[in-house]
C-alpha cells in the first residue's frame, strides 16, 4: 500500500513547503482539492487557490513524492486546456502527477451554479467521459480527432506528451454499487469509491465494502494492467499502533492507497501530523 496526504490549508506557499516535509517524512503522495468557491449553506465563503499553479510550486520543491488533485471537477474545465496544464505539470515533476477526477459537488461549488455551468448529473457525466477521452487522446502526442455531444476536436496534435506512458494516471470517483459509475472508473487507472447515499459525516466505508469492490473490479475490468483502489480518512486513534491497525485492515481488503485527510487549517498543526509519517504496517 502507498500513503498520501490531502490537506485543506488555504495557503499555496505553505502547501508547497508542507509537500517537501511530507516527502522527507516518507509519504508517497501529497494531494490538494480543486474548487472555485465552496458555498455550503451555513458556512461563510472561504479562501481557495488555483490547484495547477500550486502543484507547480509543489513539483519544484520535491523530487520523489507523487502530487495531484483530490478531486478535480473536470466537468467545469475545457479538456484541451486541462490536458496541457497536466502535461506541463507531469514534465515539471518528471512524471509524478496523478489526476483524480469526478463530476464535482455542483450544489456546493459556486464554480457551477453561480456561473451557469451544467448542473444535472447526466450532462456532467457526459462531460466527464468526453473530457477524459480527449485528454487521453491528446496525450498520445499524435494527431487526434473527437466528436461528442459537447466537444469537438479537429485533428489536433499536442506536443510534447506527458512523461508518464501511456498517460498520466487518472483516478475516477466510482459510486458503489451504481453500475454506470463503477464501469466508468474501471476504464481508467484507479477508483475512488463513494458509497451510494452516504453523507460526508458517515466517514470511510468499512473494509468489507472495499473487499466487495475489489472483487467487482476483478470480475469486470478487462485491462490486466495496474489499477488503484483508493481509500482514506483520519487514521490517528488512541495510539499509533491502533492507527496502523485501522489502516492495515483496508490494505488487507485490497486497497492500494490510503489518503490521510488533514483538516486543520493551521500549518503548524498540519506539519506535526505530517512529520509523524504514514501509518505503515511494515
Amino acid at each position: 500500500m502507498q500513503y498520501g496526504v490531502t490537506i485543506y490549508i488555504n495557503d499555496s506557499r505553505a502547501i508547497a513547503e508542507l509537500t517537501r516535509e511530507a516527502e522527507s517524512a516518507g509519504w508517497d503522495g501529497f494531494f490538494i482539492p480543486d474548487a472555485i468557491g465552496i458555498d455550503t449553506k451555513g458556512f461563510p465563503a472561504s479562501p481557495w487557490y488555483d490547484p495547477e499553479i500550486t502543484l507547480a510550486a509543489m513539483a519544484t520543491l520535491t523530487e520523489r513524492i507523487r502530487i495531484g488533485t483530490f478531486i478535480s471537477a473536470v466537468t467545469r474545465r475545457r479538456p484541451w486546456k486541462l490536458a496541457r496544464q497536466i502535461e506541463t505539470l507531469d514534465r515539471l515533476s518528471r512524471g509524478r502527477v496523478i489526476l483524480s477526477v469526478g463530476l464535482g459537488a455542483a450544489e456546493h461549488d459556486g464554480g457551477f451554479y453561480k456561473v451557469g455551468e451544467a448542473m444535472d448529473l447526466k450532462t456532467r457525466g457526459q462531460l466527464l467521459d468526453e473530457t477524459l477521452a480527449i485528454m487521453a487522446g491528446l496525450w498520445t502526442g499524435k494527431p487526434f480527432s473527437f466528436t461528442g455531444e459537447h466537444y469537438h476536436v479537429d485533428e489536433m496534435t499536442m506536443l510534447p506528451p506527458p512523461v508518464q506512458s501511456p498517460r498520466v494516471p487518472i483516478w475516477v470517483v466510482g459510486v458503489w454499487p451504481k453500475e454506470k459509475s463503477m464501469r466508468r472508473a474501471l476504464r481508467w487507472d484507479g477508483i475512488i469509491p463513494q458509497q451510494y447515499g452516504a453523507t460526508p459525516d458517515q466517514g470511510t466505508a468499512s473494509p468489507d465494502k472495499y473487499a466487495a469492490i475489489k472483487k467487482y473490479i476483478e470480475q469486470h475490468r478487462d485491462d490486466p494492467g495496474p489499477f488503484d483502489i483508493v481509500t482514506g480518512g483520519t487514521s490517528p486513534a488512541k495510539s499509533r499502533k491502533q492507527a496502523i491497525e485501522n489502516v492495515r485492515r483496508y490494505e488487507e481488503a485490497g486497497t492500494t492507497w490510503w489518503i490521510e485527510n488533514i483538516w486543520s487549517h493551521d500549518p503548524e498543526a498540519a506539519l506535526k501530523l505530517i512529520k509523524a509519517g504514514p501509518p505503515r504496517s511494515d
